[in-house]
């Protein structure tokens, strides 16, 4: 049975703002010459979401700062391995930010939590009012987000949509069984430690059996009975990385409760600024062709 009400899309704005500045050519920049590879990029990929979905509920989330989220306060070493934006991408997610705005896009960000707190939030808010969540992004972490019939987890850029059947099918285990999948596998990406030892195919055996941590870990002697491949000697291993675990589980848990996100969280399309859209776009030198597409949605909205 379809969905009464219409679909709120979150966007996950940061991954697709990467990808444009190491994919589009370095030639892009401002009659100052600062680059725009980024910011162009993000504005096509814009363009195109929004022409081809329509949606009047959405809302862009994009992270403040690599080492400033609470999960630095628990484990500092929490994406120690990313180098720092260089300036002149920290300039274009301003600008990007800027052109959401102008689009008549909710903007939200927040210097402690991620976009990916910010985005579970909202789909809380909206999904307690009917609604179905479809997640806009390409990072595995929100596919714990899936967890409605009809909601989705969607890497628009690369044509790659994901229903719970579709999460469990790529992982091994269902949505709600992916912040513990990821505290056991570990993510290299994050810099999250895991169990040594233990990879996806272990980890979604696991939890097909036990079903939560919380489970495998209170059976935890009953590992020795099952017929997965060097089950027995999982056991010391995982009471050696009990702390390590249940560290990791509070990193790539999605289910704070974020205070700053207002009690009735905007996702609704507002009237665009054609003016502050022109200011933005005469500043950036775009082109006829992407300025016209972006004001066909301006007029639009």
């Amino acid at each position: 049975m379809p969905a009464s009400n219409p679909p709120v899309h979150l966007v996950d704005a940061s991954i697709y703002v990467f990808r444009a500045w190491y994919s589009m050519p370095d030639a892009f920049s401002d009659p100052s010459g600062r680059p725009t590879n980024a910011v162009y990029g993000f504005a096509r990929f814009l363009c195109e979401f929004l022409e081809e979905t329509g949606s009047r509920h959405v809302a862009v989330a994009f992270d403040e700062s690599l080492a400033s989220s609470f999960r630095n306060e628990l484990y500092p070493d929490y994406k120690a391995n990313r180098d720092p934006a260089p300036p002149e991408l920290e300039q274009q997610f301003a600008w990007c930010k800027d052109l959401a705005r102008s689009l008549g896009l909710p903007v939200y960000v927040d210097d402690r939590f991620e976009a990916d707190d910010l985005i579970a939030t909202l789909a809380g808010c909206w999904r307690e009012r009917g609604h179905p969540i479809c997640v806009v992004t390409g990072d595995k972490d929100l596919a714990q987000l899936v967890l409605g019939p009809h909601d989705a987890w969607w890497d628009f850029a690369r044509r790659n949509r994901l229903d719970a059947g579709g999460v469990h099918e790529r992982f091994g285990v269902r949505p709600d069984q992916i912040a513990d999948y990821l505290a056991l596998t570990g993510d290299a990406v994050d810099n999250i430690p895991g169990v040594p030892g233990i990879g996806p195919k272990t980890a979604a055996a696991l939890l097909g059996h036990f079903g939560t941590l919380e489970a495998l870990y209170a059976r935890l002697d009953e590992l020795q009975f099952l017929t997965l491949r060097g089950a027995k000697s999982l056991i010391p291993r995982l009471r050696t990385h009990q702390d390590t675990v249940r560290l990791a589980r509070q990193l790539t848990g999605l289910d704070a409760v974020i205070e700053r996100v207002e009690a009735d969280p905007a996702v609704e399309r507002t009237r665009p600024d054609p003016d502050a859209l022109d200011a933005l776009l005469d500043g950036l030198g775009f082109g006829q062709t992407l300025r016209q597409r972006l004001h066909r949605l301006s007029r639009g909205g």
